[in-house]
C-alpha cells in the first residue's frame, strides 16, 4: 500500500523531493523531479541498487527497465546479466523517467547513465537481455546481436507465452 502512495505522489502531487535514504553506504539521496509540460511526467535521480538483470531500486522505489526481458537470476546467463548491469551502474547516478504502468509491484521506468546512454540498450547490445517488442515497440531489436534468443532461450520462451513467469516472484 505504501509503494501505490509514493506512486500516486509522483504523478499527483506536483514538484516534491524523496524522503533521505537511511542507508549509511549510499553517499547521494535520490532527488524526484517533477515536470508537467505537455504530459506528467515522473523522473527519478540517486545511486541504485540492482537486484536482477532488469531491476533496480532507487530509494525506496523498485524499478523494471521498460521494453526488455533478461534472464532470471537462476537462468542460464541470469547472473552474468546482473554483474553487468552492477558494472554499468556502479558509481553512477542513474535517472529513471518513470511510466504510469507497474510489471509485478515495479514502477516501469527508462532508466539512463549521467553520459545519456540508456541501460536497456547497453544490456540488449551486450546480449545478455532481450528486446520484448510487446512492450519497447521493437525500439531495442536492432540492437540484439547474432544468437542472443538461442543463448537467452528460457526469456525468449516466456516472450511467447511458452513458459509461465517465475513463481513466487518478489
Amino acid at each position: 500500500m505504501r509503494f501505490l502512495r509514493i506512486i500516486a505522489r509522483l504523478f499527483v502531487l506536483g514538484e516534491r523531493t524523496a524522503p533521505p535514504v537511511r542507508r549509511r553506504h549510499l553517499r547521494s539521496v535520490p532527488m524526484l523531479v517533477l515536470s508537467r509540460p505537455p504530459q506528467t511526467e515522473a523522473v527519478l535521480r540517486g545511486r541504485c541498487w540492482v537486484i536482477d538483470g532488469d531491476t533496480i531500486v532507487i530509494g525506496d522505489v523498485k524499478i523494471r527497465l521498460a521494453g526488455i526481458d533478461a534472464p532470471e537470476l537462476d537462468h542460464p546467463w541470469g547472473q552474468k546479466s546482473k554483474w553487468a548491469l552492477v558494472q554499468l551502474c556502479k558509481g553512477q547516478t542513474i535517472t529513471a523517467r518513470l511510466r504510469p504502468e507497474l510489471s509485478y509491484d515495479r514502477v516501469v521506468a527508462e532508466c539512463y547513465l549521467p553520459d545519456g546512454r540508456d541501460l536497456a540498450a547497453e544490456l540488449v547490445r551486450c546480449g545478455l537481455a532481450l528486446d520484448w517488442p510487446k512492450f519497447s515497440g521493437g525500439k531495442y531489436r536492432h540492437l540484439e546481436p547474432m544468437g542472443a534468443r538461442r543463448r537467452l532461450w528460457r526469456a525468449d520462451a516466456r516472450q511467447h507465452g511458452r513458459m509461465p513467469p517465475a513463481s513466487g516472484y518478489r
